[in-house]
């Protein structure tokens, strides 16, 4: 079975917890055994938002996994990046795993957003599902689902 680890942050934006449960959803879906690497209060929500484990079932914290970490270990690397600390800990997970990836970049400040863009383009090879947004969860999910058809529609091919 595939390997996906979907990487979460300060979860300060509403959008970021309902849009986890989603890309899991949406992931398992595709084929993919998937699990959560966040901070610990990332953690709280998601645990709260899936109560019996229905769409994560794997959860784990995301700085003691970085010791263990190895290349290969998964086969796609989903990262929500809202603010500095997240392009940093993608560009690592990006580095460490060299495994094919998608940055989930949002924010409610269009420059902000901006940086955090270029700040994955210019580190990293990965693609890039961007959209400015906080409460509403709408436009990001719009993307990532288009995201995820041309993830399929490769892994068809």
């Amino acid at each position: 079975m595939k390997k996906a680890i979907i990487l979460l942050g300060c979860p300060e934006s509403p959008s970021q917890t309902p849009l986890t449960i989603y890309a899991a959803h949406k992931l398992t879906e595709m084929g993919y055994e998937v699990t959560v690497a966040s901070t610990p209060s990332a953690k709280k929500l998601v645990e709260v938002a899936d109560p019996v484990e229905y769409y994560v079932q794997n959860k784990i914290d995301i700085e003691s996994c970085l010791d263990n970490l190895e290349e290969g270990e998964f086969d796609l690397l989903l990262g929500f990046v809202a603010k500095d600390a997240a392009v940093s800990y993608f560009v690592t997970f990006y580095h460490i795993l060299n495994t094919k990836s998608l940055a989930l970049v949002f924010h409610r400040d269009p420059e902000k957003l901006e940086n955090f863009e270029n700040s994955v383009r210019e580190n990293t090879n990965a693609d890039i599902a961007s959209a400015r947004a906080y409460h509403n969860p709408t436009p990001l999910r719009v993307r990532l689902d288009r995201a995820l058809d041309k993830l399929e529609k490769q892994g068809d091919s």
